[in-house]
């Protein structure tokens, strides 16, 4: 991993009660761009056969800053995360490792209980959401369903940080709670540090951190979020309308 220096702070504690809090000094900037009105993107959900037009929306993305893990006085003292700026700068793209991308999802998984929500602006697919539920073999799931996974979301680099990340999130929502789900869980990284601040701006807290979950890649922690859907059928019914008024 290259080098990293410490500039800001994003600290997590984990309390012995199991309660987490967090607090940060790093501002979260405002999702809304002035160039793009979201008003003109048409959300929908579509077969997830179409997995081969969802992966030719871009997902690379810069590394510039990363979220290091430190576990003082071997956990009595919690669990910190601490915002480095990494040196130089480099590109992940999830869809060049190996066995991943989503053309090859419809092979490795029985995809037919999963969602896939579809962003997209005078015709153009500009961004999309793949929600995984009710599958063997999903770790995430642990076999339960009245859990969901958002199993992916991407934005095209092209409009990103305008809103439509936050609006597929919401479909996200929508479409577990419809399937009496009460969580939905999210999986990111220690390096993907815009993907972490969006998922806390969207109601999601810090679940657990496994720093051991990528034995071919020792740099990258895994962190999961979660998204608590409460009571999944009332909050399902009131969000209708906001659907509608993304169409």
């Amino acid at each position: 991993m290259p080098g990293a220096t410490a500039d800001s702070q994003f600290a997590l504690v984990l309390a012995a009660a199991g309660h987490i809090s967090m607090t940060s000094s790093v501002y979260l900037p405002a999702l809304m761009n002035a160039n793009i009105r979201l008003v003109d993107v048409h959300i929908e959900q579509q077969p997830i056969e179409c997995l081969v037009e969802h992966a030719r929306i871009p997902i690379a993305f810069k590394v510039e800053r990363i979220l290091t893990v430190t576990i003082p006085q071997s956990g009595f003292g919690g669990i910190h995360l601490h915002e480095m700026t990494v040196e130089p700068a480099w590109v992940k793209d999830y869809d060049e490792i190996k066995g991943e991308g989503p053309t090859r999802w419809l092979k490795r998984f029985d995809t037919s209980h999963w969602g896939l929500i579809a962003a997209s602006r005078a015709g153009e697919r500009i961004g999309g959401a793949v929600i995984a539920f009710d599958t063997p073999g999903i770790h995430l799931l642990d076999g339960r369903t009245d859990v969901a996974v958002l199993w992916d979301l991407r934005v095209h680099p092209d409009v990103r940080s305008s809103g439509i990340g936050s609006a597929l999130f919401r479909a996200a929502e929508h479409w577990s709670r419809t399937r009496h789900c009460r969580s939905l869980i999210v999986e990111t990284q220690n390096i993907n540090v815009p993907a972490c601040r969006f998922y806390v701006r969207m109601g999601c807290a810090l679940l657990a951190i496994n720093c051991m979950a990528y034995p071919e890649l020792p740099g990258e922690a895994q962190l999961l979020w979660c998204k608590d859907l409460g009571d999944s059928l009332l909050q399902a019914e009131s969000s209708e309308s906001w659907l509608a008024d993304c169409d």
